[in-house]
């Protein structure tokens, strides 16, 4: 066995045996850690949307924006590696990443929408759910 499939089991077996006595995040702290990953990656642009005044299927929003496909994907690789091996948690679907322009992950009570600029434009998320609140979002740490 390679010293790098020994690197990742015992990573693996502190994690499982940390996330035993971890307290689930609320939808709020996920909202949060999504945003913080996110931000660590570069996206631009982030917010939090409070969907819990209007949407029965989702407690936030997440909207953020990477300069092109590219960084699209990288940015939403990086939520979905840290969130699984952080907090053990995977979206529950997942669509846009082939073409990069818009890609969601629904976490349930937070959903993550990663924008090329022209798309976010163009669907303006912001615009249309305009009554809801926004969450701060804390800058990444440097």
């Amino acid at each position: 066995m390679s010293s790098a499939c020994i690197e990742a089991a015992r990573r693996y077996t502190e994690i499982v045996a940390t996330d035993r006595h971890r307290e689930p995040l609320t939808s709020l702290e996920l909202a949060q850690r999504i945003a913080a990953l996110a931000g660590e990656k570069l996206a631009e642009d982030v917010v939090i949307l409070d969907m819990r005044p209007v949407a029965i299927y989702t407690d936030f929003f997440v909207v953020c924006s990477g300069r092109n496909p590219r960084q699209t994907t990288a940015i939403y690789d990086e939520v979905r590696e840290r969130l699984k091996y952080d907090d053990g948690l995977l979206p529950r679907s997942v669509d846009g990443q082939s073409q990069g322009n818009w890609i969601i992950a629904d976490y349930l009570d937070a959903v993550l929408h990663v924008f090329t600029p022209e798309t976010r434009d163009y669907y303006r998320l912001e615009d249309l759910w305009g009554d809801v609140p926004l969450v701060e979002v804390s800058a990444p740490a440097a």
